[in-house]
Formats: structure tokens, sequence, C-alpha cells
């Protein structure tokens, strides 16, 4: 999937497909490039989480930019969703931390071991937002669980595109394990620090994936069946 995507994003940011062009059906492009329906599926997906593409109902996918400026996870552009965490979040961990109870650290310990096992991403990317969702509850103000609640379905699409184009997964679960061991531990700073660290990788990997192909030759060819 991360070959046709990189294919089908370079084509569009050098020109090949221009603002306005709509791309050729699905079974074409699947012809061309020899890849399954659901590989192509999850190409144009995160091409469309990306900005560059608009699916519409009926008659076909359509170009409507050609450079990669901030993706957009449901009703929420990736920059708004990471600021809003950055107020959220890290002062959520540190009342988690002073204010947790054994259910809740029994809770969260669960949650990390399922998470630490699973192998498939659907399943994973679920039991993410309920870490967050946890770590807002071990907070006790209901309020802040709201808020989680709220961006709970942009959360579920950023780590899905988080895990799919930039290998998240293993890494954080990593994070989410040193959240988890600062909340045991009640240290406020160290559970600060920690969500701090873990929002910096996700922008960091967000910015990462966000960065332009250009350089890609249109020499080269598709994408490797």
């Amino acid at each position: 999937m991360e070959a046709v995507l990189t294919h089908l994003r370079g084509a569009i940011e050098r020109g090949e497909y221009a603002i306005g062009d709509k791309l050729p059906s699905e079974a074409e492009l699947c012809r061309q490039l020899e890849v399954s329906r659901p590989v192509l599926r999850e190409a144009l997906r995160a091409l469309q989480v990306m900005g560059l593409t608009q699916s519409r109902t009926g008659k076909g996918t359509f170009v409507i930019a050609n450079a990669v400026e901030d993706p957009t996870f449901g009703d929420y552009a990736a920059s708004d969703l990471l600021e809003v965490r950055r107020h959220v979040e890290i002062p959520v961990a540190g009342y988690a931390a002073a204010r947790r109870t054994p259910e809740n650290l029994d809770h969260l310990a669960h949650l990390l071991d399922r998470m630490e096992r699973e192998t498939d991403t659907t399943a994973w990317v679920a039991m993410d937002t309920l870490f967050h969702l946890a770590v807002a509850e071990a907070a006790q103000n209901p309020v802040f669980r709201r808020v989680i609640e709220e961006i709970r379905d942009a959360l579920a699409r950023q780590s899905a595109f988080l895990n799919e184009l930039g290998g998240r997964r293993e890494q954080s679960n990593r994070e989410h394990r040193a959240i988890v061991e600062a909340l045991i531990d009640g240290s406020e700073h160290d559970a600060v620090e920690a969500m701090s660290h873990h929002l910096d990788r996700v922008e960091t990997t967000l910015t990462d994936i966000v960065r332009s192909p250009r350089t890609t030759s249109s020499t080269e060819g598709g994408p490797e069946a």
C-alpha cells in the first residue's frame, strides 16, 4: 500500500494528475499498478486524508490539491488535533498520576498487555483510543473523558494512518508503557514527560509522512507488485 500511495502521490505532486483531474478507475489503476483492489483502496483513502483527492459518489476520485499541507482525521485537521491533545492530555497525565485508583491501574495494565500482544492493526487502533480514554478516566474528572470522547474518532483515524504509513505500533507501545509506569509510581512529573514525549513522536511521524516525495522521478514507473 505504501508503494502505491507513494507512486500516486508523486504523480499528483509532479503534475501528472493536475488539480481537477479525475484519477483512472479503480480497475484501471489495479491493472496499471498490478495490485489488488483492497490495497489500492487503502492508498486512495490515504490520499484523501492527506487532502490531495476527493471521492465523489458515482463519479470517481478527483485531485483537489497538488501538495500535502495538513492531513484531516474525521472532522479535524491534524494540526488542530495535536494542539488540543497537547493542552489536554499532557496535564491530564499529571492529574492521573496523582489521582489514579488501583482499579484504574489494573485496567491500564491489562489494556497495555493486550496491546503489546496484538498483531492486528485494526484491533490495536481500537485499544489505542481506549488507552487514552483510560488515562483520562484516571484523572477523576468526567470533563476530561468527555473531551477525549469528542475526538475519539479522529484519534482512531490518526492512529490507523500513523501505523499504516509510519510503523508506529511498537514505538507507541513503549511510549504507552512509560506513561503507565509513571502512573504506577504516582509521579506527576514523569507522567507529564512521558505523555509529552508520546505526542512529540506522533508529531514527528506525521511530519515525516507529510514530507513531499517530489524527488521521485516520474520515469521510475509504478510500484512493484
